[in-house]
This record gives structure tokens, sequence and C-alpha cells, in this order.
């Protein structure tokens, strides 16, 4: 059992991995599981460091406290399964996250707004109203046809040029409202053209790499 878990903690970090200290707010576990059920699902480790050490978890209250995260912090209640570890006398919580059938799940914040999330890399994002047109969308597409008009041929030219742009930048350059500028975007990511790249500065979306060496 000890080395299942190990093991695991050597992966390090990732889209399918996140380690948590401790749980002192469902608010931000619940948005670990909404990031997990849109995305490909995943697994917390509860009561391992950053570094990948053991603390522990310190009581019976961080298990209820994934539970109510799952079950009330979530819309709808992300089907989690919790199993208990012990390694070296430390108790470290297994939280298995599925990926959900209905996205987006969303998470309740400190605010009482509702709010979903997904992941890349080892991150939990906030989704743009671009993502939660192609969530959506995709789930009622059953194809698309884009006509290529001068607002889209700027955008393709734009990406093959600059890399990148973000909502706002496109808005601005096309001279289009924020409504449409998504509407493009998503169409563009349902039709496997861009994709989003999130970091701390925000989302940007690139060309995918079949469209970067087309064209």
């Amino acid at each position: 059992m000890g080395r299942y878990i190990h093991n695991l903690i050597l992966q390090g970090e990732g889209m399918n991995l996140d380690f948590k200290y401790c749980i002192s707010d469902p608010h931000k576990i619940a948005r670990s599981l909404s990031a997990f059920s849109n995305s490909e699902g995943g697994k917390l480790l509860i009561g391992v460091r950053d570094n990948g050490s053991l603390a522990g978890v310190r009581s019976d209250e961080e298990y209820y406290m994934i539970d109510a995260a799952a079950r009330l912090y979530c819309r709808p209640e992300v089907n989690v399964s919790i199993r208990n570890h012990t390694i070296n006398g430390k108790t470290i919580l297994e939280v298995d996250v599925p990926r959900s059938s209905i996205i987006p799940v969303r998470a309740k914040d400190e605010e009482g707004r509702w709010r979903a999330y997904f992941r890349q890399r080892d991150q939990n994002f906030l989704a743009d109203r671009v993502i939660l047109q192609v969530w959506r969308r995709s789930s009622r597409s059953r194809g698309l046809l884009i006509r290529f008009d001068e607002k889209e041929n700027l955008l393709l030219n734009h990406l093959r040029e600059s890399g990148k742009i973000t909502v706002a930048e496109y808005r601005r350059m096309a001279e289009i409202n924020g409504r449409s500028a998504e509407k493009i975007l998503s169409d563009f990511m349902l039709c496997g053209i861009i994709r989003c790249e999130a970091s701390e500065k925000g989302l940007f979306y690139r060309l995918t790499k079949e469209f970067e060496t087309s064209g």
C-alpha cells in the first residue's frame, strides 16, 4: 500500500494528479473537483505536501469536507471515491475524481457564484465563455461547417503570424462584439483548428499543431 502511494507521488503533480497538504475550505477543494471532472478526471492525494513529502491528514473533518465539497459545493454532484492509506503512522486520503458525463461541473465560490474550471498541466483554471460554449455545443453538435469570411480569415492569418490571441484582442482587431468573437473562437475550437492555452496571465488561443504546419 505504501509503495502504491509512493509511486503515485513520484509521478509528481500533473494533469491527472494533485497534492493537497490539508483541506481547510470546501470551496477550494470544489474547484479541484470541478477541474478534474471537466477535464480527464484524476486523483487528489490529501496529506501530501507540494514537494511530495507526507504530512498526513489531521482529522476526520477533512474526509467530511471532501464529501461536502463533492455533494454540496459542486453542481452537478461529483461522484468521488475516497480511500485511506496509512503510511508510517500517517493517514493519506486518495480521492478518485472521474470525468463527468455532464459537463460543465460548476463549483460554488466564496461569493456564492457557480463557476466552472478545467485543468491544464498541474493547475486549475477558470473556464471563460469560449470554453463554456465549446462544452455546451460539443454535447449536442453532430458536425459543424464554418464559413470563412473576412473575420475568420483575419483570425487565421493573425494566429499564423503572431502565434496566439485573447478574446479581447480578437474582438478589437476584428471590430466585433464579444459575443461574436466568442462564437467564432468556439467554432474554431470545435473544428480542431485552435486550442486553448492557459497560464497565470489568462487564456490564450493558438493554432493546433495540424494547422500550424498547414496552409
